[in-house]
């Protein structure tokens, strides 16, 4: 590469991380204080916390339930910031969760350079995939713990591709040192959402298939030891306050929740884990009639759009239209992540031994884990794009790689894939900065309650 096409690309870096920074800083200005998933809920924990530190009964309140880092951390940010107003302290708060989220697009980047340094454009793809994709800009300027264990989880799961990078990673002291360090962050994880767990059991389950592949299989134990032992040391300890006081690890059905009882579609079958609509992309808000028994089509139409409308306003033809453009040129990324995590799992098929591995167990047990919550918990809200965020690593892993495939040679097919990026760049940015030309003037989310026969859970 010629010293002036790698400064080009290093200018396009950091033009994407000004960017990113700067849509994100726009946002926690901008975007109101009351509005965002579970915002006044969340708020009000917080501010109790700035009271005291006492934690609160899981079923006191409607945010109480969930596990403390966020909170607490917020509380400690509030406190520094001495504002016990909303208005000022959730600023803080969002600006320090948009600070972890261009780490996280940073992490993902570097990834991607220790795996492939001579392929600087692959690593640009992965940043911008990772800051603008449309559900890590709108949970950035939201008041919730998203982003945070996002980043998380992501930390670790960089970290332990690139530990799979040594020659002997699960030997020595040093080994010990960051089994220990990597298990803490897991820990944390655990601490912010319970979803934690997932990335625990693949960091485990990636270090035992290297130990195993290469011999050392009481050095890989020992590891896995240490990383899920100070996992479980410092998230388990309040999943295990909630059993000892309250007889549950994690509460399910509390009557604070029983809003969420009554909203549609009340059930779900194997079809709404099959059928992806038209209205996906024409109609993308997640009360459609055909969305709504449509998992995997709510689900993209809250990855790469506000199918919720939190953050933008409800009943707009305008951002119908833009919903549909911008969620048909999204297909063309992911595509390329499914691809790519084919590519992966024959790599991995050949060697278990490498970033594919660990790569590949998040994503499986992320997706597993999000069939399993949303039958579990049968309504449109529960249905998220953010609950796939402990994916970025792995998204734009594969995606960059695809995509730098698609891109290199200069021929038509490279012409149109760099031209679909850019328009949905350009559509991503025009779209979820809030304010200049798109905002939420309707109220917190898409009215719900106007459809029939809702089916209640029972409470014995």
């Amino acid at each position: 590469m010629s010293r002036s096409n790698a400064g080009f690309l290093a200018f396009g870096l950091v033009a994407l991380f000004v960017l990113g920074t700067a849509i994100r800083l726009n946002n926690a200005f901008a975007y109101p204080v009351n509005l965002g998933f579970d915002a006044p809920e969340n708020w009000r924990y917080i501010h109790g916390l700035m009271h005291s530190w006492k934690m609160p009964a899981p079923d006191s309140d409607w945010s109480t339930a969930h596990p403390p880092f966020f909170y607490y951390a917020s509380a400690v940010i509030a406190r520094l910031g001495g504002s016990h107003e909303a208005s000022t302290a959730a600023i803080a708060i969002r600006i320090v969760g948009s600070a972890l989220g261009l780490l996280a697009a940073g992490l993902c980047a570097w990834l991607v350079h220790r795996v492939a340094p001579a392929s600087r454009v692959r690593s640009a793809l992965a940043a911008g995939l990772v800051l603008l994709l449309p559900v890590h800009l709108y949970m950035s300027a939201m008041l919730n713990e998203e982003v945070w264990a996002s980043f998380l989880v992501t930390l670790v799961v960089v970290g332990c591709a690139l530990e799979l990078l040594r020659e002997e990673p699960t030997r020595g002291g040093q080994a010990w040192a960051r089994a220990l360090a990597l298990g803490g962050i897991a820990g944390l994880a655990l601490l912010t959402k319970l979803s934690g767990l997932l990335v625990i059991a693949a960091a485990a389950g990636a270090f035992a298939l290297a130990g195993w592949k290469r011999g050392q299989k009481v050095a890989a134990l020992r590891f896995t030891a240490l990383l899920v032992g100070s996992a479980l040391l410092v998230g388990g300890w309040f999943y295990a306050r909630n059993w000892i006081e309250w007889g549950y690890l994690y509460p399910q059905n509390l009557y604070v929740h029983e809003v969420m009882f009554s909203m549609p579609p009340g059930e779900r079958g194997v079809a709404d884990y099959l059928v992806i609509p038209a209205s996906t992309f024409l109609d993308p808000q997640l009360v459609d009639e055909d969305l709504l028994h449509s998992v995997w089509g709510s689900a993209y139409a809250t990855l790469w759009f506000d199918g919720h409308r939190h953050f933008l306003a409800r009943e707009s033809q305008s951002v119908t239209l833009a919903g549909t453009f911008i969620l048909l040129l999204a297909l063309l990324p992911t595509a390329a992540f499914f691809v790519g995590m084919a590519r992966g799992l024959r790599r991995a098929l050949r060697n278990p031994v490498g970033p594919d591995t660990p790569l590949l167990l998040l994503s499986g047990l992320t997706l597993v884990g999000f069939v399993a919550f949303t039958a579990q918990n049968p309504w449109f809200a529960a249905v998220k794009g953010s609950y796939l965020l402990g994916m970025l690593a792995p998204f734009s892993f594969y995606a960059s790689e695809v995509l730098y495939d698609w891109t290199r040679g200069g021929g038509l097919r490279a012409k149109g894939v760099w031209l679909g990026l850019a328009l949905l760049a350009v559509a991503v940015v025009v779209v979820f900065t809030y304010g200049p030309v798109y905002w939420n003037w309707s109220g917190r989310g898409i009215e719900w309650i106007r459809i029939p026969n809702p089916t209640l859970p029972s409470t014995e």
